[in-house]
């Protein structure tokens, strides 16, 4: 465990924010994390979990302790006659951990390959792409009570996972009795996940709803395509889409995509036939924000130094550099004009994906 004063976070949000953390953590184990806890260092302070920030939005320093999770290892601990039980370090990189499973031969991530941030902020986000949410591959976490230090287990249930949503962006209710821990109610601020394990299928199937890789297949000419396939493509997809965030400061698609009811969506068609729109399960439709917004005019705006990606209208961009970055003031002015735009064009309030600090 590494504990540092007045840390610059530039390089620690994918943004490239300039901002400090007044104390920053490093925690490499569980065992870190239970150390800080007992050793008094937390004192009932406030504590930001830290990722690989590729979700957060840095409006000024960060006062409460910034604790980063950089908990590692990959591997395989249990396979049964249906399934492979295979578990990731809070601190791995999503996509190195995607990887990972696809050349162990344990299929079922490739769809989810490329996004940024670190496997611990997975389930918080409950992250997806490519017809594949994390929720659909989901096994069970391992996390600590920040109050406490009470090691505990969630599974999926108990995540109470939504669309881009968790128990873990929900700030906790008041428990019933002292030291209780708010499972289910809510757990933003109050524990850390260390560790995730995904349930992978041993009877695989190609994820091809999207019309991308449907696209893919046709124009490659294959039949069945494999997971390795599958994750080449993702990854061409979304590099030939989305700025890389080591080039072009972002923290990857800033809106939800909104959903509305099937009236609502004969409705905004009659409007604007080329909407466009994807059934859910639930009998919902999905619209799309990225489209939403190009719509409304602001694919390659700017104000003052943040602005919306050329190539995709769902992605806001930083566009200086160094210490002339983008603030986090002028991102969220831009949010907040195109969020403006959409509701008065279409009457859809679009509600941004990562989290402002």
């Amino acid at each position: 465990m590494l504990v540092e004063n007045n840390v610059p976070l530039q390089s620690c949000n994918t943004f490239g924010i300039v901002a400090k953390a007044h104390t920053l953590v490093r925690a490499h184990s569980a065992l870190d994390i239970h150390d800080l806890i007992e050793g008094g260092k937390l004192a009932g302070q406030p504590v930001f979990v830290l990722g690989g920030g590729s979700n957060i939005v840095l409006t000024g320093d960060v006062k409460p302790v910034v604790l980063k999770m950089e908990i590692k290892g990959l591997r395989l601990v249990e396979e049964t006659d249906r399934h492979w039980i295979v578990e990731a370090g809070a601190g791995e990189t999503w996509h190195d951990a995607v990887a990972w499973t696809v050349e162990h031969g344990y299929p079922g991530l490739e769809n989810m390959a490329l996004i940024p941030g670190t496997v611990g902020a997975a389930p918080v986000q409950n992250i997806g792409a490519y017809g594949v949410e994390l929720q659909d591959r989901f096994d069970s976490l391992d996390a600590i009570d920040l109050v406490t230090g009470q090691d505990f287990r969630l599974d999926a249930a108990q995540c109470a996972f939504g669309y881009r949503d968790s128990v873990f962006k929900h700030a906790p209710q008041a428990p019933q009795h002292d030291g209780d821990l708010p499972r289910g109610m809510g757990l933003a601020g109050r524990a850390v996940i260390t560790h995730v394990r995904f349930r992978l299928s041993k009877q695989w199937k190609p994820e091809l709803g999207y019309a991308d890789l449907e696209r893919k297949r046709v124009e490659l000419g294959v039949e069945s395509p494999t997971a390795a396939q599958i994750f080449e493509w993702v990854c061409a997809i979304r590099r030939a889409k989305l700025p890389d965030p080591a080039v072009i400061g972002n923290a990857g698609s800033f809106f939800k995509n909104p959903t509305v009811t099937p009236d609502q969506c004969v409705d905004i068609i009659a409007r604007e036939p080329k909407i466009v729109h994807y059934p859910m399960p639930d009998g919902s439709i999905k619209l799309a924000a990225g489209w939403l917004i190009d719509a409304c005019g602001w694919k390659g705006k700017t104000i003052g130094k943040a602005g919306v990606y050329e190539k995709q209208a769902l992605v806001l961009v930083n566009r200086g550099s160094g210490e002339d970055s983008v603030t986090g003031g002028e991102v969220m002015t831009l949010a907040k004009a195109i969020q403006t735009s959409v509701y008065e064009r279409f009457g859809i309030r679009l509600e941004p994906e990562p989290v402002v600090v």
